[in-house]
């Protein structure tokens, strides 16, 4: 990401009428020009020919292109009256072999309180595999016995993290429709293995919360990007992803930073890498363990991993237009996982 703005310097300009141009103290612009140039075109006491001056992100003309910060360079996540819909793709790379999933859904703010948001999620579209509407028996009931879950309400942190899914009680009063219309439509053990598999996740709320803590488009959209970059416009966070089906979830040390400035499509961008940094190992994570084997004072972390997180919010609202999430993680061989969230047109 930019570190700096370059003012080209034109003829008759001296080192005030630039300061003034982007209301800096001079000696402040000598000392930001002075640690960023190169020795030849270092500035003494008034320029002698430069041609660039280098200035702070945050020197510009146009003060409007500044992304606006609450305490401590932190962006506020405010999604009062938010309705958003945006198109999901979701792809999953694993022994060699890769399915991608799209889909549409909305998202709808519904209320505050107790410092959380709560929110409305709901599938608006048919499931797509691979480019092609679900059509395999296996497929096509995942989805079915699924849309007991919609419309989904869950709450969001300050952060805009992921908090709760808040209306299991309303997924059991589905149930008895949903399974009449799946029933309807087919028939056999296959129809009734998945629909015991829904029934023991919405008959018990830990189960149910485990098993939508495992949605990609819900951890990518509230991954929690609402952070306070202090002055240098980054922070460092440890998180975790559900890269691997495992009750306890890889963890990844990241690094984020902000552009204080908005970029040519008015949007704030938010990026961030980091990789795995977890006791576990690869054998660990293949057989499912909770915690590492080995118990060790001081453990040799894994860091065969890496994590990648675009996001790009809405340079008014700071609400999400679209964002991109990268997770992997070394197996017997590296399993990926790659979401797009993009909002659609009006």
């Amino acid at each position: 990401m930019q570190k700096f703005n370059i003012h080209s310097v034109q003829a008759g300009e001296s080192l005030r009428s630039i300061g003034t141009l982007y209301n800096m103290d001079t000696a402040a612009l000598k000392l930001f020009h002075n640690s960023h140039c190169g020795v030849k075109d270092m500035i003494l006491i008034e320029l002698t020919g430069q041609k660039e001056i280098f200035l702070p992100r945050t020197a510009v003309t146009d003060k409007n292109r500044l992304v606006k910060f609450d305490r401590a360079n932190t962006v506020g996540f405010h999604p009062e009256n938010w309705f958003k819909r945006f198109g999901v793709t979701i792809s999953i790379e694993h022994n060699d072999i890769k399915n991608e999933l799209k889909y549409e859904t909305s998202v709808r703010w519904l209320k505050t309180e107790k410092r959380l948001h709560f929110l409305e999620i709901d599938r608006t579209s048919n499931l797509y595999l691979n480019e092609e509407e679900v059509n395999e028996i296996a497929d096509l009931l995942a989805y079915k016995t699924s849309k007991v879950l919609y419309p989904l309400q869950i709450s969001v942190d300050e952060q805009g993290k992921f908090n709760a899914v808040e209306n299991i009680s309303v997924f059991k009063e589905r149930w008895a429709a949903v399974k009449e219309e799946v029933y309807r439509e087919f028939e056999g053990e296959t129809v009734d293995e998945y629909c015991s598999k829904i029934e023991k996740v919405i008959f018990e709320p830990d189960a149910i919360n485990l098993y939508l803590k495992n949605d990609y488009f819900i951890r990518t959209l509230f991954f929690g990007m609402y952070q306070s970059f202090g002055k240098d416009f980054q922070t460092e966070i440890a998180d975790s992803f559900p890269v691997v089906n495992n009750p306890v979830e890889p963890r990844y040390e990241i690094k984020l930073e902000i552009d204080p400035l908005k970029d040519e499509y008015d949007l704030v961008v938010i990026e961030g890498e980091g990789r795995l940094n977890d006791e576990r190992t690869v054998y660990d994570f293949i057989n499912k363990a909770p915690f590492s084997m080995i118990i060790e004072d001081h453990p040799v972390m894994n860091h065969d991993g890496n994590f990648r997180i675009a996001c790009y919010l809405n340079g008014d609202t700071q609400l999400p237009e679209s964002m991109y999430l990268e997770c992997d993680i070394e197996l017997e061989k590296k399993k990926k996982i790659a979401v797009v969230v993009a909002a659609l047109a009006d």
